[in-house]
């Protein structure tokens, strides 16, 4: 490799970082591993500190990889693309950096994409990187890109081994000169539309959240708690809709009858959302009331409505009446017997 020019190199002493984090399978056969071999080997020359991330086997903490980046003076995301995009692993870092990652850092992070492709794709996926750092809100810099059908042509290529060594002289030079890009709309639709789920939290808090969401074992035992409450809740409002049991509901509607002279009707409320309560017969005649369960004996009216609606009327927050102008009760028979019943069992007192 040319040795680069002073006048475009940091000093020695000022230690450059950069990550590369790979997102492919690790295939034998898979051309992006002897580009970022290359690349490895030149950046060392040019003595940088490299540290490579291969999500394949990072795959059970990728939502904690974006702490890795703090240290880092810029990145090269690599993939392969197979047969269609940049693969799940990558792309499950990028969201990672999105829902966790300290944006602040990120801001002014330099990224060189360097996708290769056993298919076609290779241009799209580099743009689709590119794309997806600058929403973050990082600084992007020249990639690579190609389409390799044979892996052992690319390694036994001197020619393909120069250009892969120019272009990552570039990618030190844009990363350790800190050399200015101009904007790009996507950053500017980022800051108007775009807001990450974790905003409102310090880059410390996204932190420690990427920690524990990559725990499985806190995951698991956050779900058996939230299952745990939501069995208990559940069974709370199990027993509070069950307080109220079909004698209880007969009980309460016989020592609420206030008798009123003439009235002579029968009545049956139909509970529509909890089939196990038997329908409600009302009889009433010369001042005396008779309630049961009851579906078998003819009725002058039938009103059907909720156990919530029926529970209203009973604690006196609403009447009949109104339930029915509101649409919450429907009823069959005679309408006119309908205000009657207010007044036959008056809750709203």
């Amino acid at each position: 490799m040319k040795a680069l020019p002073d006048k475009t190199c940091r000093q020695l002493e000022d230690i450059v970082r950069i990550n590369i984090y790979y997102g492919g399978r690790g295939m034998i056969d898979d051309p992006t591993l002897p580009v970022l071999t290359v690349i490895s080997s030149v950046l060392k020359e040019l003595n940088v500190t490299v540290e490579q991330f291969n999500l394949y086997e990072d795959r059970n903490n990728i939502t904690s990889l974006p702490s890795t980046l703090k240290e880092a003076d810029g990145i090269i995301l690599a993939a392969t693309v197979e047969w269609y995009g940049v693969g799940g692993y990558l792309m499950q870092f990028l969201d990672a950096c999105w829902l966790y990652g300290d944006k602040e850092k990120i801001s002014g992070l330099y990224m060189a994409p360097v996708v290769m492709s056993t298919t076609y794709g290779e241009r799209e996926g580099k743009t689709n990187l590119e794309s997806a750092w600058e929403i973050l809100g990082g600084i992007v810099c020249s990639g690579i890109c190609g389409y390799i059908a044979d892996t052992a042509a690319l390694e036994s290529s001197t020619e393909y081994k120069k250009l892969i060594e120019k272009k990552t002289e570039n990618i030190y030079r844009t990363i350790s000169q800190k050399i200015c890009c101009l904007p790009a709309s996507n950053q500017a639709v980022k800051q108007k539309i775009s807001i990450p789920r974790s905003a409102d939290l310090t880059p410390q808090e996204s932190e420690q959240l990427a920690h524990y969401v990559s725990d499985d074992k806190y995951v698991q035992t956050q779900k058996e708690d939230i299952r745990e409450l939501t069995d208990l809740f559940r069974g709370m409002m199990d027993k509070e809709q069950k307080s109220d049991t079909p004698n209880e509901l007969l009980s309460r509607f016989q020592a609420k009858f206030k008798p009123v002279s003439g009235a002579r009707a029968s009545y049956r409320i139909v509970v529509t959302d909890r089939p196990q309560i038997k329908p409600i017969y009302i009889e009433v005649e010369d001042g005396r009331c008779t309630c049961e369960n009851n579906t078998e004996t003819p009725c002058d009216a039938t009103l059907s409505l909720s156990m919530e609606r029926l529970s209203e009327i009973m604690d006196g927050r609403v009447t009949f009446q109104r339930s029915f102008m509101e649409g919450n009760v429907k009823m069959k028979g005679d309408f006119t017997l309908l205000r009657n019943l207010d007044q036959i069992f008056p809750f709203k007192e």
